[in-house]
């Protein structure tokens, strides 16, 4: 299935949740949360990244009928209050007091998570785990930790989130021992963070940089419900729900104003996960256990040698001339990734078989070829001895020129 018929089909599940009562019941209980500032929100992101719904002390237990839990750490905010200060002046009022007035100052606060607390159920409009196992699970979840840029961690969250892309530390964990359902799917809504929103330069002002929280959370989760439904895995039941909390309203206006950066995002990712699937299967015809290899792979030749720094390969074609090469930054990677990662990224053509050959014996070949191919254009260069006649014999003052000017 396609990432657009994928995306329209996301769009039409959450229309359809949008007008359900389920939604209706969740709203009414979300408009009890306070809609904190940008600089709290910032706050907050910095203290608890995993952090989902969050009220203070008493908000919990007078709207939620929740209470926080003992020994919970509390995530501390700026609250704005209001105070009654004298006016510095001779004025008073008609009774005689000093004249007052209201000002606002702002204090230390505290808040705390929905994970931190207990008590009634709050509404849900999805559920709590995916459930399932997924084929080729291992494989995927490989291919995702090959693909991100940032290391990936797995080990238990504290407060029950499920994953988190942190950006003062760019690494992406991901609560262990989940379903693999949940667990593909968290790993993958974790990488579109760390693609989409990762670490900044400071002053930048792009739009992923300008982007809120609700945008944020709609684009990651989009993102890995459309990777998730390619590879077979659906996530709708977990998905909507979580999409639709997130959004500002049944306009779907974060969803909209991201369709194109979520699917240009989940082909990104598709297109990574299968590149790298299919080079740890094409990787079996590549083991060795030397450091310099070679193959002949269709009518082309592959030389690939480990070097400090990573690996060095040469590509040549069918005549043994070099056709292209560079340089593979993958130090800790195993001889046979490589060359499968390099059969991938540039095409080479493996339908006609692959057989490994001598690496020094290649190199011998290329060599005299390239040198015949010098000799060849060095000749094609000297002038021949007709030529050098014709140039010493012609122009008016060729009857003054010399026959042993010419040198045969």
């Amino acid at each position: 299935m396609e990432v657009k018929e994928i995306t329209e089909k996301l769009e039409q599940g959450l229309r359809d949740l949008f007008n359900s009562e389920k939604y209706k019941t969740y709203l009414t209980t979300m408009s009890k949360f306070h809609n904190y500032s940008f600089n709290n929100t910032l706050l907050i992101a910095m203290q608890r990244p995993d952090a989902s719904l969050v009220a203070g002390y008493g908000a919990w237990q007078k709207n939620f009928e929740r209470h926080v839990k003992k020994g919970a750490k509390g995530i501390k905010i700026i609250s704005p209050v209001k105070v009654k200060v004298e006016v510095d002046d001779d004025k008073t009022d008609k009774d005689g007091a000093k004249k007052t007035i209201e000002v606002t100052k702002f204090k230390v606060s505290t808040v705390f998570d929905v994970s931190d607390t207990e008590g009634k159920e709050l509404p849900k409009i999805g559920v709590d785990m995916l459930s399932g196992q997924v084929e080729k699970f291992n494989q995927l979840t490989k291919a995702v930790a090959d693909i991100s840029k940032v290391p990936i961690e797995y080990r238990d969250i504290e407060g029950g989130a499920k994953g988190f892309y942190s950006q003062k530390n760019n690494k992406i964990v991901v609560q262990k021992d989940m379903t693999q359902a949940q667990t593909l799917k968290t790993l993958i809504h974790e990488l579109a963070h760390s693609i989409l929103h990762g670490n900044l330069e400071k002053g930048d002002e792009s739009e992923a940089h300008k982007k809120d929280r609700r945008t944020k959370e709609v684009e990651a989760e989009s993102v890995a419900y459309a990777v998730c439904q390619h590879f077979g895995v659906d996530t709708s039941d977990y998905s909507f729900g979580y999409i639709a909390g997130w959004s500002s309203g049944k306009e779907m206006e974060e969803l909209k104003s991201s369709m194109q950066t979520i699917r240009r995002t989940a082909n990104e990712i598709i297109h990574g996960i299968e590149a790298e699937i299919r080079i740890e299967e094409n990787a079996k015809e590549f083991e060795t256990t030397n450091d310099e290899v070679a193959f002949k792979i269709g009518k082309e030749y592959l030389a690939v040698q480990k070097t400090d720094g990573g690996f060095d390969y040469t590509i040549y074609d069918e005549s043994k001339r070099v056709k292209d090469g560079g340089v593979i930054d993958r130090p800790n990677a195993s001889i046979a990734i490589v060359v499968a990662d390099i059969v991938v990224s540039e095409l080479m053509d493996t339908s006609a078989g692959v057989k490994k050959i001598d690496f020094d014996s290649l190199q011998e070949d290329a060599h005299y070829a390239a040198a015949y191919d010098m000799e060849n254009a060095i000749a094609d260069k000297k002038p021949s001895v007709l030529d050098q006649l014709k140039e010493k014999f012609t122009g008016k003052n060729h009857r003054e020129k010399k026959l042993d000017d010419v040198s045969l």
